[in-house]
């Protein structure tokens, strides 16, 4: 059987090896602070498991995330100099492969659908060929590896090396930032689970009309889209106001359809995922990585669409989800 902490080590073993390479990197002034970093994210990947099982403590792995944070605040991660061909060789190189470029990309979410629906069934020798519960995340690092393989063939790359120096001048690119949406969706497990919710929930209730569920429906459709804009993460801000007002008010009170409510709800979170910088990934590092002269230009043309979108959310739970 196909385990998923297998994935969590090879993700890990990556980022290890990549952090060497930063160390080794002398074009970058702060190669040390920048090896630690990377590098105590890809031992976290490998504790981890020790942790879940009850065989190690957790408070290592607690330690290794503040100092990260340390190392990022305090501006002890850098960027070496890029090692990539010139702009004429890739767009010749892009000319020569026109479509087929995309093939790569495209296979990462066909080997995730083939092994979250079919390869799921499969069993061998009594045993689940992919470990229960974890078939798509393991149709994710499956297809990750056949896209990496799929793309060297393609490119006629024989040497692991040159993905692994691509991929690590995308890591020293993006920064801290790549790890905000996890760090974010963790605070809001924290959020929950220390009451936030129910404290909002309190509010909600003695504010809302009583009866009044379409007011319930806009309140939390905004609320989903407002919580994400201050915290960067849908998923950190789902918990909070679903505890608040989308399953006591909504679903328990109006007999909302549970699905319907919370699967619209947590896409009017995502409206506001479009709106701020706190989402880094999305709005951001795309800026940085494209060179756009103003940084905040995806989040002010993405605000229309958003707005459009929250509307239509609130319309959508309104008449379906009641």
């Amino acid at each position: 059987m196909i385990k998923a902490e297998w994935f969590y080590w090879l993700v890990g073993a990556v980022f290890l090896v990549m952090a060497a390479q930063m160390l080794r990197d002398h074009s970058n002034p702060k190669r040390a602070g920048t090896a630690g970093f990377w590098g105590l994210l890809g031992a976290g990947f490998v504790y981890s498991s020790w942790v879940v099982n009850g065989t190690a403590p957790a408070e290592p792995l607690g330690v290794a995330v503040l100092a990260m944070v340390c190392m990022a605040g305090f501006g002890f991660t850098g960027r070496g100099a890029v090692q990539t061909t010139t702009a004429a060789q890739r767009t010749a190189s892009a000319a020569r492969l026109g479509n087929k470029l995309f093939v790569p990309a495209l296979t990462i979410p066909v080997v995730a659908m083939v092994c979250a629906v079919l390869v799921k069934h499969v069993h061998i020798g009594g045993q689940p060929l992919l470990q229960e519960g974890s078939e798509t995340i393991l149709g994710l690092g499956i297809g990750a590896v056949a896209a990496l393989a799929l793309g060297m063939v393609l490119l006629g790359e024989r040497s692991v090396a040159v993905p692994l120096h691509a991929g690590r001048s995308m890591l020293e690119a993006m920064g801290w930032a790549l790890l905000l949406p996890q760090l974010l969706a963790t605070l809001g497990s924290i959020f929950q689970a220390s009451g936030v919710g129910e404290q909002v929930g309190r509010i909600t209730s003695a504010v809302l009309p009583a009866g009044m569920i379409h007011v319930a429906v806009v309140v939390y459709c905004v609320g989903m889209a407002l919580f994400t804009i201050v915290m960067g993460n849908a998923f950190a801000a789902f918990p909070v106001m679903t505890a608040a007002i989308g399953w006591p008010v909504l679903i328990e009170q109006g007999g909302g359809n549970p699905p319907a409510v919370l699967a619209m709800g947590m896409l009017a979170g995502f409206c506001g995922t479009l709106c701020t910088p706190m989402a880094a990934n999305f709005n951001i590092v795309p800026a940085a990585l494209l060179e756009l002269k103003d940084q905040y230009g995806p989040i002010k043309a993405q605000i229309p669409t958003a707005g459009a979108l929250l509307v239509c959310n609130v319309v959508l739970i309104s008449a379906f989800a009641f």
